[in-house]
């Protein structure tokens, strides 16, 4: 599914923000958690891009390391990692909170905007990447 988050309230932006934020891949289950099983087959697939206002956008990968879930920007260095705060425990439903340190330190909310499947293009033709319900 494509994720994409964008910046709750925080003090420097007390009504929140759109055009800050991340749009990253990832495979959920039920109750829209991640699933770090399907992940592992998976992993090089789910990248992200931030986007921070009039900043560079920046790409990575979503990576799983030790028990918690991190964006990661350089393979070779962590140093420049933005971990979530306990991914594994919450929900990406539209709606839902959750939390990402970033390359400054600090760690800031953000607002699951939306939540959708991620569309291959196939000899012309539109392909989800998940089955119809």
């Amino acid at each position: 599914m494509k994720i994409r988050l964008v910046l709750a309230r925080a003090p420097e932006f007390p009504v929140g923000s759109c055009e800050h934020g991340y749009e990253f891949i990832a495979p959920l289950m039920a109750g829209e958690h991640i699933d770090g099983e399907a992940w592992k087959t998976v992993k090089e697939k789910c990248r992200v891009v931030r986007f921070w206002g009039d900043e560079p956008e920046r790409d990575g990968l979503l990576r799983h390391v030790g028990h918690g879930w991190r964006f990661d920007y350089h393979t070779n260095d962590d140093a420049g990692d933005e971990p979530f705060f306990k991914l594994d425990k919450h929900s990406l439903s539209p709606g839902a909170y959750v939390s990402v340190t970033e390359k400054d330190g600090v760690q800031r909310p953000f607002r699951v905007e939306s939540v959708l499947p991620v569309v291959t293009r196939v000899r012309g033709a539109f392909i989800a990447s998940v089955p119809a319900l």
